[in-house]
């Protein structure tokens, strides 16, 4: 038997580091090969590393979280034959200083992943979220004592909430009715979650606070009679949208914005700001801020200026989907030019956008409402939506970012002019 070191890969674009984001496999564990070992970030996207042997797993080389180099050691694999180890290398132990096993269970643990990896006699404490085991007479007994079971810990088989639990629980805190009967809605609480800042999670902060650090923000915001275009947009789709799919708000949006940089390219633009250069596009790569269950990821709708409405939202469909799916290629993920990002239904008032840097400019959208206004001295109920844009004050002027945001409001306001040229 041998000892096999797998080394953190090359995984190409001059990456030098990535981040342990997740194991997929244990000390102990028997692998096969080309099973998948990790998964690893890099600032564009979650690569998995799959096993070049089959064996036995003697010791990982990092914890999640971890920043690790490419050509380091990812982990040790006892296999049959003479395997890579050299002789005179420092074998594996527990205490080895690039191994820190009771680490990555505890932050497997805090993912969400599965505790029955872990050896623990304590009770067991559902975390937020979790949906307590407890039988029908045991939920009937906390209903009635105001005590919710999420903060019950369970001593029962697999965290089974028992009414000694209740008991328990009962007697450490709470206050009593007038009847003597505790009511847990009013005790004090002193539960916290230590939540690990890793994977995507990580690098989206640190991205929004390179962001802020780097770009003086500025924040322009305007209201956009949207009652015309919405007429327009539920018109065709009742026309075409069985064969053509059915149009949202962003594919004009994205019209709007490829029309409005012509005249302003000075929005549709990258500074870099240690070169002190600044290098506008006639392209018009969209980044498209996307909520996915990971966190916030721009995927980028590439040479938006050749694309139809529809076409436009096969593409932001099949962008959003890929992205909320974990399976957007890396070159999705990076090079746009000018971003959108909407919070939807959610959309608010007003919003800050912040920058997605290098870019210049972001365009917010709210969301749409139903508001009175007066035309031609009447009052009438019109579709109104705000835009909430921030720019690098450095780059763009006030003036002209205002102008740029007059011009979008323009055409979104008489959208025939989107199609006019």
């Amino acid at each position: 038997m041998g000892v096999q070191i797998i080394n953190m890969p090359d995984i190409g674009e001059g990456i030098a580091e990535v981040e342990l984001v997740a194991w997929h496999v244990k000390v102990g564990e028997m692998v096969a090969e080309d099973q998948i070992l990790a998964d690893v970030m890099t600032d564009k996207a979650t690569v998995e590393i799959p096993s070049s042997v089959a064996g036995k797993v003697l010791a990982l080389g990092g914890a999640v979280g971890q920043v690790l180099a490419v050509g380091s050691e990812l982990i040790r694999i006892e296999v049959e034959g003479a395997g890579n180890l050299k002789e005179g290398s420092v074998a594996p132990t527990p205490e080895h200083p690039t191994v820190r096993h009771e680490p990555v269970e505890a932050l497997r643990q805090a993912q969400g992943e599965s505790k029955a990896a872990l050896a623990s006699t304590a009770p067991h404490a559902p975390t937020f979220g979790d949906k307590p085991i407890a039988s029908p007479a045991v939920r009937s007994r906390a209903w009635e004592l105001g005590i919710e079971l999420r903060f019950v810990p369970g001593s029962g088989p697999a965290g089974r909430i028992t009414q000694e639990d209740l008991d328990a629980y009962a007697a450490r805190a709470g206050q009593k009715h007038a009847d003597g009967q505790i009511d847990q809605r009013y005790a004090k609480r002193h539960d916290e979650d230590a939540i690990p800042v890793i994977g995507l999670r990580r690098k989206i902060a640190q991205k929004m606070q390179e962001s802020k650090r780097r770009i003086p923000h500025f924040t322009y915001v305007e209201e956009v009679d949207v009652t015309e275009l919405e007429t327009l947009r539920a018109h065709l789709n009742a026309k075409f949208g069985k064969e053509r799919g059915r149009l949202t708000l962003l594919p004009f949006i994205a019209r709007a914005v490829v029309l409005a940089v012509r005249e302003f390219p000075q929005v549709n633009a990258r500074y870099d700001d240690e070169a002190a250069v600044v290098t506008r596009y006639q392209a018009v790569h969209l980044g498209l801020a996307t909520q996915t269950e990971a966190g916030l990821m721009v995927p980028v709708l590439r040479h938006a200026e050749t694309l139809d409405l529809w076409g436009c939202a096969a593409a932001v469909l099949r962008l959003s989907e890929a992205a909320r799916s974990g399976k957007a290629a890396r070159d999705e993920l990076g090079g746009s030019t000018i971003t959108i990002t909407s919070l939807g239904a959610l959309g608010g008032i007003v919003s800050t956008p912040v920058i997605n840097h290098p870019e210049v400019a972001i365009v917010g959208i709210n969301r749409i409402a139903l508001r009175p206004m007066i035309r031609n001295g009447a009052v009438v109920a019109r579709q109104m939506m705000n835009l909430s844009s921030s720019f690098d004050h450095r780059v763009v002027d006030g003036m002209h970012a205002a102008e740029f945001i007059q011009l979008l409001r323009g055409y979104l306001e008489c959208p025939a002019t989107l199609f006019v040229e």
